[in-house]
């Protein structure tokens, strides 16, 4: 009888590929039309004037301009907009 498990096979080896997600641009930094804003899973970031969702909910620039955080509304939503200068 053996007393080693056998070396061939291991039950490590997966791992995934990093994301690449969070914030690309940030407050005050000039975009140009399709610039990725921020990568998030999930609406963490809402988007506001000038700015778009993608179906993974990553916000993009829609317009050239200024990038502009803040926090609008009752529920104290996030918000990313793109203001002409």
């Amino acid at each position: 009888m053996a007393h080693k498990k056998a070396g061939g096979s291991t039950r490590n080896g997966r791992d995934s590929n990093p994301k690449y997600l969070g914030v690309k641009k940030f407050g005050g930094e000039s975009v140009v039309a399709g610039n990725i804003i921020i990568r998030q899973r999930g609406t963490n970031c809402h988007p506001g004037m000038g700015v778009g969702i993608g179906r993974d909910h990553t916000l993009y620039a829609l317009i050239d301009g200024k990038v502009c955080f803040s926090v609008k509304g009752s529920n104290s939503r996030k918000t990313v907009s793109v203001e002409t200068a």
